[in-house]
């Protein structure tokens, strides 16, 4: 073969080749300018709304307050011979506190007796006195006017008699008033006198404080305007109450710790303070290991009552108008984008407790919002679809190639 054949051979094989890539080249410009042409749907992830049942609570703040209060005053003057307590323990009630001296009331209650007796041991005679002048006085052997005056001093001697006994009985008060007891159980507090202080009757100043701590009062406040919304909710059927659960409230301690044991929502005050516009709740709470102290801040959760066909709304899909405002998107039965707009209650968790915008069934954009806008039809999965789809391509991916 010459070379001029074998020459021209290959330009022909080097020419066909060259068009058969010039056709594959156009053949993916056309399928890129074809793609590129085509709109490609946005995929969102939905959550379909339904009603449930959901117990409504609210945390309110409030503190701590003593269940009971007892201010030790004396209430004889005197000089204190000894206090008979240690600072800060737990006492009981009759406990005995502090001894007054005794010694002149001792004495004043020896003397009310003895003018006691002496006024008992005149009655008799005189009573007999009385008898036989009534007796004589019809053959007139004794005169109207000795008569009177022998009744009159039977009368009398009744009168001292009775008058005595009161002596006696204001007397022994006195002298056991000298013995100051603790009035309730609780703990006590700092004394203010010492061994050997004079103190008065009723001073001002207390002589120590008790306070009962098992249990103890929680006295948290809550807006009016919130009675007023809860009652509303109540007439309209939106809550139903829960019983004896109703009551029961748990307690946040102040480092955000919850409190072990359960209180009970005793009263609601019938005063609104004007100048916040609060009222307040007490709540009695058990406090046997003494946990809680007067004065101590606590968060109580009060149950409001039961939302039988409550509707909840992820937060994430709720945005915000420039306005404030919040809309949902959602996506209806024809697969386009719509918007709502929503009223929300309160935050539960990681959803919004919906007041109205949304229905039952309505399937709510939670993934995907910034790519679509209302009136677009869009490709719908579910959050849980998206999430095991996400889970499995991560199983199945390949591992990493080893160098």
């Amino acid at each position: 073969m010459r070379k001029d054949d074998i020459g021209c051979g290959l330009f022909r094989y080097m020419a066909l080749g060259a068009s058969l890539l010039n056709g594959l080249w156009l053949m993916g410009c056309d399928r890129k300018i074809e793609a590129q042409q085509t709109p490609k749907v946005p995929e969102v992830a939905i959550v379909a709304i339904q009603p449930q049942r959901v117990e409504l609570t609210t945390e309110l703040p409030g503190r701590t307050s003593a269940y009971r209060i007892a201010e030790i005053r004396p209430q004889v003057n005197g000089i204190v011979q000894k206090r008979l307590f240690q600072e800060g323990s737990d006492v009981k009630a009759g406990q005995l506190l502090y001894q007054i001296d005794p010694a002149p009331f001792q004495v004043a209650y020896d003397s009310a007796k003895a003018s006691l007796g002496k006024s008992q041991a005149n009655l008799p005679s005189i009573k007999l006195r009385v008898e036989r002048y009534k007796e004589v006085l019809a053959d007139k052997a004794v005169s109207q006017q000795e008569y009177d005056d022998a009744a009159a001093s039977m009368e009398q001697a009744h009168a001292d008699v009775e008058y005595w006994k009161a002596a006696v009985e204001a007397a022994r008060i006195n002298l056991g008033y000298t013995r100051v007891t603790a009035p309730i159980p609780g703990r006590i507090g700092r004394s203010s006198v010492t061994d050997g202080a004079l103190v008065t009757a009723y001073q001002p100043v207390s002589l120590a404080t008790i306070q009962q701590l098992d249990p103890i009062y929680v006295d948290v406040t809550q807006s009016s305007a919130e009675l007023l919304r809860l009652k509303r909710n109540f007439e309209t059927g939106r809550l139903s109450a829960n019983g004896k659960d109703q009551k029961s409230v748990q307690l946040l301690l102040e480092d955000g710790t919850p409190y072990p044991l359960a209180g009970t929502l005793q009263f609601r005050d019938v005063t609104v303070d004007p100048t916040t516009g609060s009222y307040t709740l007490r709540i009695v709470v058990p406090n046997p290991e003494n946990l809680l102290l007067p004065g101590m801040f606590v968060r109580a959760v009060v149950e409001e009552g039961i939302a039988e066909e409550a509707i909840l709304v992820p937060q994430q899909g709720v945005s915000r108008t420039p306005k404030g405002d919040p809309v949902a998107l959602v996506v209806d039965a024809s697969g386009a984008v719509q918007q709502r707009m929503l009223k929300l209650d309160r935050a539960l968790g990681d959803q919004w407790l919906l007041g109205s915008g949304l229905s039952a069934g309505e399937r709510v954009i939670v993934e995907g919002m910034l790519n679509v806008r209302p009136g677009a039809v869009v490709k719908v999965v579910s959050v849980d679809g998206r999430k095991a789809g996400a889970d499995a391509s991560k199983t199945n991916r390949p591992p990493a190639e080893s160098n």
